[in-house]
């Protein structure tokens, strides 16, 4: 991944910006995945939404195929997890973060938000940052790395308010891995606004609700 800014697709509000979203798309999908999603949260503020695309990469569990992905899939292992990978992406990311505060939004504004794959580096990035941030939003995924975050997480981040959001009959990322992250984050001391919903790996119209009261409250 070269060092340069992740081509996004943008939607600005009205007015000055009060948040910046950084919303990372799943596996094969790219940024126009949740453009859409932005008129249905129903916000009363002004958020800037940030929409990258993932770089084309070959994925090793859908056999080497060539598409969008935040880092490779070797297995479903733990231990086979692209820790490069996902160091890359997060390092990406944190520089859309580093935009938004030349564009004079403050750390504290920005939400790093991801479905699937891009909640997982969301909550990587976002645990990480040096920066205190205005928290996450990790839909349908689950902690990456999570025997290194005791370590590795950022004293900035310790009271990060975390939005965690998982379908009961998901696939793809069961609904007891998400759980598993959630106990880690909990762990740690991280306050972790948890919901489930009766749905596969997608998101609903309650779960979208949920985010937007969420986002509307946020550092209120």
């Amino acid at each position: 991944m070269s060092g340069g800014v992740l081509e996004s697709v943008e939607i600005a509000p009205l007015g000055e910006p009060e948040l910046a979203v950084i919303w990372l798309h799943g596996l094969g999908a790219d940024g126009h995945d949740f453009e859409p999603i932005v008129p249905e949260l129903k916000l009363r503020r002004a958020v800037r939404f940030v929409f990258p695309h993932a770089p084309i990469r070959p994925v090793t569990i859908n056999n080497g195929l060539e598409m969008r992905a935040w880092y490779d899939i070797v297995g479903l292992d733990a231990a086979e997890e692209d820790a490069e990978g996902i160091r890359a992406s997060a390092a990406a990311v944190a520089r859309l973060v580093d935009r938004e505060i030349e564009r004079g939004i403050a750390a504290e504004r920005i939400v790093l938000a991801g479905f699937s794959q891009g909640g997982a580096i969301a909550l990587h990035l976002g645990l990480r940052e040096p920066r205190r941030l205005a928290g996450v939003i990790a839909l349908s995924t689950y902690l990456p790395l999570a025997a290194r975050l005791a370590r590795e997480k950022s004293a900035a981040s310790a009271k990060l308010p975390i939005f965690m959001a998982h379908g009961s009959y998901d696939p793809v990322i069961p609904i007891a891995s998400a759980e598993t992250s959630r106990r880690v984050l909990e762990r740690e001391g991280y306050a972790v606004a948890w919901h489930a919903y009766p749905m596969p790996h997608s998101v609903c119209p309650p779960e979208i609700a949920a985010i937007g009261a969420w986002l509307d409250a946020l550092g209120a």
